[in-house]
């Protein structure tokens, strides 16, 4: 098996994968280990989009319980015994074809701090809002909802398409979609931006601009997701326990 890994403290995991059957292959793996936390998995998929991923949290900040920790994740990845699970993937698409794409998220959002952004949203070719004003709005998957979704929404999902309000000057209902939705944005009155999970870069957004955000016919393959989001590790890190 070729293994490419991203993230952090990798120094960590390399003596553990020269015991297995693993060559570390930064070119054309096989799998990609992410070390670290959800950033890290997010990293890992616009670095290697489309290849499976297998996602480790990483020792020295996030605790975790006896049955998860590195070298037995490892071993089970090497034997082939871990979980599959098949995420959608989200992208955001100009009329002039810029593009951005995440497992987490996209969103639209003010581009200046002090000034708001206006918008019009249609679901399909249904209009839901002539006129939105505020920070802007956030389209999670089920996988993201446990992310920037929840901040807005205090809430979570696991199927369909979530639509959360930032900060809207008229309090508005975050909503849950049909995974199969076309969500269609016009920018009213800007600047805007348009960004998908954590990266840096991101697509400026003009007066007159229409951005279009829909599912991905491919999906992302996650192994260990059960592992990764374990009940048990959670509470650890909850509680603020640490291990170095």
């Amino acid at each position: 098996m070729k293994v490419a890994i991203c993230g952090r403290n990798l120094e960590d995991l390399r003596p553990l994968l020269a015991e297995l059957p693993i060559e570390i292959d930064g070119e054309n793996p096989d799998v990609v280990v992410s070390y670290g936390g959800d950033g890290s998995l997010l990293g890992a998929e616009r670095t290697f989009p489309g290849v499976p991923k297998c996602p480790l949290r990483d020792w020295r900040n996030n605790p975790k319980c006896p049955a998860h920790d590195e070298r037995k994740v490892l071993a089970a990845l090497a034997e082939g015994t871990l979980s599959e699970t098949r995420i959608c993937k989200l992208e955001g698409v100009t009329d002039d074809g810029r593009t951005v794409a995440g497992i987490n998220d996209v969103c639209v959002g003010k581009q200046n701090i002090s000034s708001a952004v206006r918008f019009r949203l249609w679901f399909d070719d249904r209009l839901h809002k002539n006129q939105i004003v505020g920070d802007g709005l956030v389209i999670a998957t089920p996988f993201g909802s446990t992310g920037y979704y929840r901040n807005i929404t205090r809430s979570s999902f696991h199927l369909g398409l979530g639509v959360a309000f930032n900060n809207s000057s008229v309090p508005l209902d975050h909503l849950v979609v049909p995974e199969a939705t076309s969500i269609r944005i016009e920018i009213l009155r800007g600047p805007a931006v348009l960004l998908a999970d954590n990266t840096p870069d991101r697509v400026e957004l003009e007066r007159g601009e229409f951005v279009t955000i829909r599912v991905q016919p491919e999906q992302t393959h996650i192994l260990g997701l059960d592992i990764f989001r374990c009940p048990d590790c959670y509470r650890l890190r909850e509680n603020g326990v640490t291990t170095g």
